[in-house]
């Protein structure tokens, strides 16, 4: 029978009231090897799973809430991966979670560029490789403290960031805007100031996917990739901003779904491979925190091994936590048989689950697991902290190209513009916030939105908008997505583009990946605001509208003939923003 549990407010464990800079409680006295002492083999394994969890609103007799309170209660799970949510809704269903616990929770969650990646109404920066286009370390530190501060908040321990991959490939169809960008050394110092950022203020930074994703073109859920560089290229390139984040602090590391034949002699995955997670991790690395797998239900993984023997062998090959088992039912069971039949040591299970006990010690949940519900609106999605997303997006803005001096012409002065917005279905307001602003700003703006299901009729309908104004915009959100296996513009809309281009004076604003120029490379005037967030969509348009200057420069190369460092420079324009009527919210 399902028991309702009291909400209890207690005090969070860092500072989410008046202040907006945390700390971490001091360590409970807790003997970890105490409480390793009672536990039976089977709590031991259990406590190295951690299944994914919604983030939305689940009543206590909801299904999804009943299979989550068997993790906790029978299977005995050490944590949790959550996803996406209000922070209500989160936040309350991790406190009842962790107070059905015999032991704390350990949660987790991607929150790359901030928690709004996960956490309905909090903040969201661009994705983080527009800090790689300021170049400013401050700006990889700010995401971090920002996704600390507002993550504890609702109960999240763990930042499964930052993305310490180089993203050196173009074609790239998972990794792309995930990474700080393409010069290691680049890489190396944001990913070290995003680490600090995030473990000054209470929560454990995550370097991934070890030993490195971003030279490849297939998406690891869906395949697997291979790299065929030797030690050296790995050693110059990939490992660079690793061996960053370790120095910096960083207390665990994704493993990768990628097969390294120079480095294991197979095609086996690196997350099932002992001569990276184990020789080349800890021996050669000397990393002694945590290693967790990337999601073990991924179609690289799973679909070869199956459930439990996936998470055997990446346990065996030096895994700590086995993330997202497809069956952690499976899983346990699978690992207690291998301990049974000496695949692994009692010794080796002990030396990880002290390793994940001793992060629950760390950051004081053995005293303190559940945060309080009525500080959660003092932090998330603070003004202060969405003020620093829109100063971080406008910094970022990067002009590519402006050769008809189209751009320049629409700053100089207010215009008539048909703005084509494209995005895929989840993100339904793509050109929305820059529509408004344009036309609070003076811009006379019709407006066609495209999705990747568009047809005929359509992109009949966007000709249409297009033949009725003299300047086009198209605002373009591609951005990595799991399992869609590429990232890039339909043909039909790159078509579209080239033809509207070669006839009328064209902007192409990027808000996701900056490699579009390969699909559309005549267009005149091309514009990267590297992420479709509200702060990028706003910086935008500001700068369509002449509000605010242009300085970004390339993280990375676009082939042919940009290089990484790149980007034209656009002062302050004359024009001052208007005054908007009082009751007008600027978006």
């Amino acid at each position: 029978m399902m028991r309702a549990h009291t909400l209890l407010i207690v005090t969070l464990l860092t500072a989410c009231g008046g202040s907006q800079t945390a700390r971490p409680a001091a360590p409970a006295p807790v003997s970890v090897d105490a409480v390793l002492a009672k536990l039976t083999p089977r709590q031991k394994i259990a406590q190295l799973v951690v299944p994914w969890l919604g983030g939305n609103y689940m009543a206590l007799d909801d299904s999804a809430y009943q299979i989550a309170t068997r993790w906790v209660d029978s299977l005995e799970v050490g944590g949790i991966i959550v996803s996406v949510g209000s922070p209500y809704d989160i936040a309350a269903k991790l406190n009842a979670l962790q107070r059905r616990s015999k032991l704390p929770l350990l949660v987790s969650a991607d929150l790359e560029w901030g928690a709004g990646m996960r956490v309905v109404g909090a903040t969201a920066f661009p994705m983080i490789m527009a800090a790689g286009a300021t170049g400013a370390e401050r700006d990889a530190y700010t995401i971090g403290r920002v996704a600390a501060l507002e993550g504890r908040a609702v109960g999240i321990h763990v930042n499964f960031a930052p993305d310490a991959d180089v993203n050196n490939n173009p074609l790239n169809p998972i990794i792309n805007i995930r990474s700080f960008g393409e010069d290691p050394r680049a890489v190396a110092r944001l990913v070290r100031a995003y680490v600090r950022g995030l473990q000054d203020n209470g929560m454990l930074a995550t370097l991934k996917h070890f030993p490195g994703h971003g030279d490849t073109e297939t998406d690891s859920h869906i395949g697997l990739p291979t790299i065929r560089s030797d030690y050296s290229r790995l050693d110059s390139v990939e490992l660079v901003p690793f061996r960053a984040g370790i120095d910096a602090g960083a207390q665990v590391v994704m493993t990768a779904h990628i097969a390294y034949p120079a480095l294991t002699g197979s095609e086996d995955p690196a997350t099932l491979s002992g001569a990276v997670l184990t020789g080349l991790l800890r021996d050669s690395l000397r990393f002694r925190g945590m290693v967790v797998t990337d999601a073990l239900m991924m179609g690289s993984i799973v679909a070869k091994y199956g459930a439990g023997e996936a998470a055997v062998r990446a346990f065996v090959a030096g895994s700590d936590l086995l993330l997202m088992p497809a069956d952690p039912d499976s899983a346990i069971a699978s690992m207690l048989t291998a301990l049974q039949t000496k695949r692994f040591s009692a010794e080796r299970l002990d030396a990880s689950v002290r390793r994940v006990l001793e992060v629950k010690r760390s950051l004081g949940l053995f005293g303190r697991r559940t945060v309080p519900l009525d500080s959660i609106a003092r932090v998330v999605g603070s003004k202060t902290f969405q003020d620093a997303a829109d100063d971080i997006a406008q910094r970022a803005l990067t002009l590519v190209r402006d050769t008809a001096g189209t751009i320049a012409r629409l700053r100089g002065a207010r215009s008539r513009i048909a703005l084509i917005a494209y995005g895929d279905e989840l993100n339904s307001y793509v050109g929305q916030r820059m529509l408004e602003l344009l036309r609070l700003g003076g811009d006379s703006v019709s407006f066609f939105r495209l999705w990747p299901m568009s047809g005929t009729a359509s992109y009949d309908s966007a000709r249409t908008t297009i033949t009725r104004a003299p300047t086009i915009v198209f605002a373009m959100n591609v951005r990595p997505i799991s399992s869609r296996g590429n990232i890039a513009l339909p043909d039909s809309l790159a078509r579209l583009i080239a033809v509207t281009d070669s006839v009328k004076p064209t902007v192409l604003v990027s808000l996701g990946s900056p490699y579009l120029l390969s699909q559309a490379p005549k267009v005149k005037s091309y514009l990267i605001a590297w992420s479709g967030v509200r702060s990028a969509e706003r910086a935008a348009g500001r700068a369509l509208l002449g509000w605010s200057p242009i300085r970004g420069k390339l993280p990375i190369r676009i082939p042919p003939g940009y290089p990484i460092g790149y980007g034209l420079v656009v002062s302050d324009s004359t024009l001052a923003p208007p005054r908007p009527p009082a009751h007008i919210i600027i978006p």
